[in-house]
């Protein structure tokens, strides 16, 4: 009768048919189970380990390119103001120059003069 559901078959039919089906069973009921419940305590595979690993190693990858994002951020801005202060010693050098080349015009003027 439990069958019936299943099968939609009328009950005389499924009386027989579930005879039949009592004589042959898809799964060996003679043989043990082969599956079994996990245990609570799980004991680490060599897998769990490796994961473990690697997974410690991936974190440490992610902190060391965190470290050298933040200095090589330090460092371009670093470059920017080295190169900031390269353009402003050339300029005062260039003004110094100037006004060195204008004093000695000055001078030589003051020599012929004299």
């Amino acid at each position: 009768m439990l069958l019936q559901p299943l099968y939609g078959l009328p009950p005389a039919i499924m009386t027989r048919f579930s005879l039949t089906l009592a004589r042959f069973s898809l799964t060996d009921t003679s043989r043990r189970n082969y599956s079994f419940d996990m245990p609570d305590t799980k004991i680490p595979t060599a897998i769990d380990l490796e994961l473990k690993r690697l997974e410690r190693r991936v974190d440490e990858l992610l902190d060391t390119v965190q470290q050298l994002k933040e200095e090589n951020r330090a460092l371009r801005q670093r470059q920017d103001m080295l190169a900031a202060e390269k353009t402003s010693l050339l300029n005062r050098n260039e003004q110094v120059r100037t006004r060195v080349e204008a004093m000695i015009g000055r001078l030589k003027a003051m020599e012929h003069n004299a």
